[in-house]
């Protein structure tokens, strides 16, 4: 058994968890994809290239969950989610 497999067979109470909600308190959430586009000349492609980020978000209002997002992108889209919340 690799190192990995290891780390994925952990026992975790689950009532020794925290839950996650969102600012208004939902505490549900849908999965979803950010789509991303790439230069074929970053991307060494003889086209541009779409990158997807799986993501979540509140159903309720279509806030991101930032905590979720890789560090690069959490910025922008705070500025998505607030430009959601007017």
């Amino acid at each position: 058994m690799n190192k990995q497999q290891q780390q994925l067979n952990v026992n975790i109470d689950i009532k020794a968890t925290q839950p996650i909600t969102a600012p208004n308190g939902n505490q549900v959430f849908t999965e979803g994809v950010i789509l991303r586009k790439v230069s074929k000349f970053v991307a060494g492609t003889p086209e541009d290239a779409i990158i997807p980020v799986p993501c979540f978000f509140d159903p309720t209002n279509g806030q991101v969950l930032i905590e979720m997002l890789p560090k690069e992108l959490r910025e922008e889209y705070e500025t998505y989610n607030q430009e959601r919340s007017k």
